[in-house]
C-alpha cells in the first residue's frame, strides 16, 4: 500500500485530519521528564490523531538520549498511526542515502521531511521506498518564507512552484515513494490554488495563527494533514492531552472534512 493511500485510510478511520507534533521540551527534568511526557502524549492523543510527528530538533537537543528517546517512543506509537518525522533534511546523494537509510528502514517511519533546495537529485534517495512519503519544504509557516519560497521569478512562476515541480516529475517517473508539500497555513491563501492535490503537512494552525478557511475553500481530495503541537502539548490550561487534541479534530474537521 502506498503512503498516500494508508493515510487517507487512517483519516477516513478516525475522522480526523489532525496531525500531532511531539515537541518535547525537557526543561530541568530531562530525559526521564520527556519520556514520560511523551508516553502521556501519545497514549491520550493516538485516538485523534491522523499521523504524529516528533521534531528532530527537540530529540536532539538532548543529545544521544534524546536521540535514544526518539527511538523509544516511536516504537511505542501504535502501528495504525502513520509517523511523519520532522527532520527536514538536505544534502548530496551519498549522505542522503544514509539518512533515508536511517529512517525509512532503521527506524521505519512513515514519511519525512525533506528541503528540497539541494535539487532532484538530493531526493532521489528518498524516493524508491515503496509505502514511504517524503514531504517538500515549499511554503513554510513562518514570514521569511517571502524571501525566497514566494518570490517570483522571470517566467511568472514562483520559487515554491519549482519545488512542486520535482514532486511532479517523481509521479511521472512512477517513483515508490509518495512526494508531498509542507505548506504553512499562514501563508496557504495566495498559494494553494498553485499547489498540487498531493498529500499536505500543514503547520501554523493554533499558537502560530494560521485560519483554516483558506483550505476549507480549495477543494483537494488529497490526505492533507493539519499539524499542531505547542496547541495540544503547552496549551497551559486545565485540560487534558486528550481533550484538546479532541477540539483540535474537531475545529479541523468542521472546517475541511475528512471525507
Amino acid at each position: 500500500m502506498r503512503y498516500a493511500e494508508r493515510l487517507q485510510q487512517r483519516i477516513q478511520k478516525t475522522g480526523s485530519r489532525l496531525c500531532v507534533g511531539l515537541d518535547p521540551r525537557p526543561g530541568d527534568g530531562g530525559v526521564d521528564f520527556a519520556r514520560n511526557f511523551l508516553r502521556q502524549v501519545v497514549g491520550e492523543t493516538a485516538i485523534w490523531a491522523a499521523a504524529f510527528k516528533p521534531n528532530m530538533a527537540y530529540f536532539e537537543a538532548m543529545g544521544i538520549e534524546g536521540i535514544q528517546l526518539l527511538e523509544e517512543i516511536l516504537a511505542e506509537i501504535p502501528d495504525e498511526v502513520p509517523v511523519i518525522l520532522d527532520a527536514k533534511r538536505s544534502d548530496i546523494g551519498e549522505t542522503q542515502k544514509y539518512y533515508a537509510q536511517g529512517y525509512f528502514e532503521r527506524w521505519n517511519v512513515d514519511a519525512v521531511t525533506l528541503n528540497p533546495f539541494l535539487g532532484y537529485d538530493s531526493l532521489e534517495p528518498f524516493l524508491d521506498w515503496e509505502g514511504k512519503g517524503v514531504y517538500l519544504l515549499a511554503v513554510t509557516s513562518n514570514p521569511g518564507s517571502a524571501d525566497f519560497q514566494r518570490q517570483q521569478l522571470a517566467d511568472g512562476r514562483s520559487v515554491f512552484e519549482l519545488v512542486t515541480a520535482l514532486g511532479d516529475r517523481a509521479a511521472e517517473e512512477k517513483r515508490k515513494t509518495d512526494v508531498g508539500y509542507v505548506v504553512g497555513l499562514t501563508n496557504a491563501a495566495d498559494v494553494l490554488a498553485k499547489i498540487p492535490d498531493a498529500p499536505l503537512l500543514v503547520p501554523g494552525l493554533g499558537a502560530q495563527g494560521g485560519d483554516l478557511d483558506s483550505l476549507a475553500t480549495a477543494k483537494r481530495s488529497a490526505p492533507d494533514v493539519i499539524n499542531v503541537s505547542r496547541g495540544i502539548l503547552y496549551a497551559g490550561d486545565e485540560r487534558g492531552f486528550g481533550s484538546r487534541a479532541k477540539f483540535w479534530a474537531d475545529k479541523i474537521a468542521a472546517a475541511y472534512p475528512s471525507a
